[in-house]
């Protein structure tokens, strides 16, 4: 597979995709690590994995975030993966990326708070030394806004259909009775963080406020502190005539760039995409991009 073509399928993946593939990245990589250098499998987890004590994770606050991209084991991945795979689908045939990530990051926020506060306050987990990882909380964020968001759109699962509401209360109340089991409290607590999130962001939303804009903004604001601060050439001042840009010039333009997509398309079916020149590929990679 060459780069041009690499890009092209890359560019095509969903976010909710992407995401998925940088968590199966990271558990590949981290299992390879320990095989290879024969060293403890939670070596390099402990860097990341939320801790329960507060002081602890002071040391290390990156920790409220990179703990949902480690798993515990193969079972853990593949059922979050799963699940996150087919309420993205979803998610996304309503909104954009953008508040996908609002939702799953604050669900993953969320949760981890709830984890930790949990284990700070109940005194039946005081003497227990846990950390949390996973991106459970996440998944139930993301599942559980979708159910609140549409609750009676039903979706079929294995041999009969369900309303989205009932699917999400009975995953409620499964982490519910679980927790009063004493199975998994820490994971518990933060997946009912994550789905306290996903409902609340919902109903806000069907209220017309969108709570994670701000979260959005904070995460351009970190985003630009690492960019390239571009130097601007000396301003010039040069006297043009300006050039009168018709709608029916606009209209030709696009309606020709428009021939040439469907002219690689059909190539593309009839002779396989390795068929189109690094000129072509280039040029449907950009119009993915523009669009």
């Amino acid at each position: 597979m060459d780069k041009g073509n690499l890009k092209y399928q890359i560019a095509r993946l969903s976010i909710a995709d992407k995401l998925i593939a940088i968590n199966v990245l990271v558990f590949i990589v981290n299992g390879m690590i320990t095989l290879l250098f024969r060293m403890d499998p939670d070596i390099l987890v402990r860097w990341f994995q939320l801790p329960k004590d507060f002081f602890d994770f002071l040391m290390q606050p990156w920790s409220l975030v990179t703990y949902s991209f480690f798993h515990g084991g193969l079972g853990h991945i593949f059922w979050n993966m799963l699940v996150l795979y087919y309420v993205g689908r979803i998610f996304l045939n309503l909104f954009n990326g953008r508040r996908f990530l609002n939702v799953y990051f604050l669900g993953v926020i969320l949760g981890g708070l709830f984890f930790m506060v949990s284990y700070n306050v109940f005194p039946a987990f005081f003497e227990v030394n846990a950390a949390l990882i996973g991106a459970s909380a996440g998944v139930r964020a993301v599942l559980i806004f979708i159910c609140a968001y549409i609750p009676n759109q039903e979706v079929r699962l294995i041999f009969f259909n369900i309303k989205l509401w009932y699917l999400g209360a009975f995953i409620v109340v499964l982490d519910l009775v679980q927790l009063s089991m004493g199975v998994n409290p820490g994971g518990n607590f933060a997946h009912l963080g994550g789905a306290l999130l996903g409902y609340i962001y919902a109903r806000q939303l069907l209220n017309g406020k969108d709570i994670g804009e701000g979260f959005s903004r904070m995460v351009d604001s970190i985003a630009n502190l690492f960019k390239k601060t571009e130097k601007k050439a000396p301003m010039k001042t040069v006297y043009r005539k300006k050039k009168r840009t018709t709608t029916t010039n606009m209209d030709y333009k696009k309606e020709s760039r428009q021939r040439k997509i469907d002219t690689i398309l059909d190539k593309i079916s009839k002779s396989g995409y390795e068929s189109l020149s690094k000129e072509e590929k280039d040029f449907l990679f950009n119009a993915g991009k523009e669009d």
